[in-house]
């Protein structure tokens, strides 16, 4: 948008922009910088007096502090780096999943393929601050949303959010809220109570409307031992890169503000940023489903399964790795038989040292799956070969897949891989990086889909004739956000009768 539309959007209180906004209200605030949403209830200020910024970051690096009325550091994450497969994008799923905490700027850089000059110069060029800047708005960010919903020590949640002391720690809060810690957790509208155990509930933002459809969709796909699911929650242990964590999310559509309720049972401190963020990625919870619904809603194909669904969530990946095994293993089977091919598979995995609520297993590494994998698969040879030798690959570092990739560069990584074909690098592509835009026009649960649309055994629908315009076999229309058509027929094409599904029973199951 140019400066006049994002300033329409500020005048009409859009709740729909939820970027960071900048100005300076120079007969409210005498002089004095801060930056909010779109949406914040305060008086328009008058134009001359307002500067668009991409990130908070760059609103951080220009002076300016958080707004204490919208709070624009407690809104869901920038819906961008979900679309964007540019470096920009690609660096912020990094830097949101703590590889600059860990790493460093040479870390990310190198992950990107740049020297950390030529990153510092694109990342400022692009979102308006350098890669540290984006970094520490990162912390912030988690660091509030640490003291608003838990009890932990104020060193604790300095640690946990990635700050290397707790002096600056201060200084960071200090600088982005105009408030001290403690003065930030007295704002609070339910004060943290400490509780008799250790784990840490905090609520998780997200943009209405949600569908949990999403839930019913892990849950069927749950291996026993390290995931649990229902229609209205999920939990499962997860191996991070300071040790174990166990986690679980529950919703609850009828009570006051539809929350999504995220349950820490065990994590190192250190890894806390990284869980919150593949939480937030697994559930798609930084999407925009406005803009989504309104352009599926368009397609007279899918308006009726939007109307009724709205909100549709397309899920994550908590391990890129994992996801590609699992990829690999339900590619051409139903989801229950991949789903006992999986539990098989298990065994090979190590036990939980933070085990409890039922998860007492570890999805296996890469190196025991290339060790013990063959033993505990059953299925054509061709098939379990190519399955281990993937391991290996990924064990030994040869093939290397995450959240800083992009489409391109994951079709180049995956195609030449025996027993990997475009099915299965889309349906990574989808999970792992949230690309907006695959089509999976082969996959004969999609196909089932769209005939249970048109005729009414889905979610019902006018189906394609009612357009006078033959609409495109590859859904363009919707574009970029076929992925999430492909999850609209796929709820459709397992609520269609039996005679109508059965095809895409004994085919490419969506592990």
């Amino acid at each position: 948008m140019d400066f006049w539309q994002r300033y329409r959007a500020i005048d009409a209180r859009d709740t729909r922009c939820s970027g960071p906004v900048s100005y300076t209200h120079l007969d409210v605030y005498k002089r004095q910088g801060i930056y909010c949403r779109p949406s914040c209830p305060a008086r328009t200020p008058k134009a001359e007096n307002v500067t668009f910024y991409e990130t908070s970051a760059a609103a951080h690096d220009a002076g300016y502090r958080a707004c204490k009325r919208c709070l624009p550091e407690a809104v869901p994450g920038t819906p961008a780096w979900n679309i964007r497969s540019d470096i920009a994008g690609r660096a912020m799923r990094l830097i949101n999943d703590g590889v600059i905490n860990r790493d460093g700027v040479e870390g990310l850089a190198a992950r990107l393929g740049y020297s950390s000059r030529q990153l510092n110069r694109i990342l400022s060029h692009e979102l308006g601050a350098g890669p540290l800047s984006l970094a520490r708005a990162s912390r912030a960010q988690t660091a509030r949303t640490l003291l608003v919903s838990t009890p932990m020590k104020l060193a604790d949640i300095a640690f946990a959010a990635g700050f290397s002391s707790v002096r600056q720690f201060n200084e960071t809060v200090g600088e982005v809220f105009d408030m001290t810690p403690t003065a930030l957790r007295a704002t609070a509208r339910h004060h943290p109570t400490p509780a008799a155990s250790t784990a840490l509930t905090l609520n998780l933002p997200y943009r209405e409307p949600f569908d949990p459809g999403i839930f019913s969709f892990l849950a069927v796909r749950a291996i026993p031992g390290i995931e649990a699911g229902t229609p209205v929650s999920y939990a499962r242990s997860l191996r991070l890169p300071h040790g174990d964590a166990r986690f679980r999310v529950d919703y609850d559509g009828d009570a006051p503000g539809r929350p999504l309720v995220l349950t820490i049972g065990a994590v190192d401190l250190r890894d806390l940023p990284s869980l919150l963020s593949r939480v937030r990625r697994l559930f798609d919870l930084d999407a925009d489903p406005v803009a989504i619904d309104a352009a599926l809603g368009a397609d007279p194909r899918l308006a009726a399964a939007v109307a009724s669904a709205p909100g549709i969530r397309m899920p994550g990946a908590l391990d890129p790795q994992e996801l590609l095994i699992r990829a690999m293993i339900g590619q051409q089977i139903t989801v229950a038989a991949a789903r006992t091919a999986l539990t098989q598979l298990s065994a090979a995995g190590s036990p939980s040292m933070t085990a409890g609520d039922g998860l007492d297993r570890l999805f296996p590494t890469p190196a025991q799956i290339a060790e013990a994998g063959g033993g505990l698969l059953r299925g054509p040879r061709r098939r379990i070969e190519s399955l281990v030798a993937t391991a290996q690959a990924l064990a030994s570092g040869d093939l290397d897949l995450g959240y800083g990739d992009d489409l391109p560069g994951l079709r180049a990584k995956l195609l030449p891989v025996p027993g990997v074909g475009p099915w299965t690098v889309g349906y990574v592509a989808m999970r792992v990086i949230g690309a907006p835009d695959v089509f999976l026009a082969n996959d004969a649960a999609v196909r089932n889909g769209i005939r249970a649309l048109s005729s009414g055994d889905g979610a019902g629908g006018d189906g394609a004739g009612s357009n006078s315009t033959a609409p495109t076999s590859d859904f363009s229309e919707v574009s970029p956000w076929r992925s999430y058509a492909t999850m609209h027929l796929w709820r459709a094409a397992a609520a269609a009768p039996k005679t109508t599904a059965k095809t895409a029973q004994t085919t490419k199951a969506m592990t």
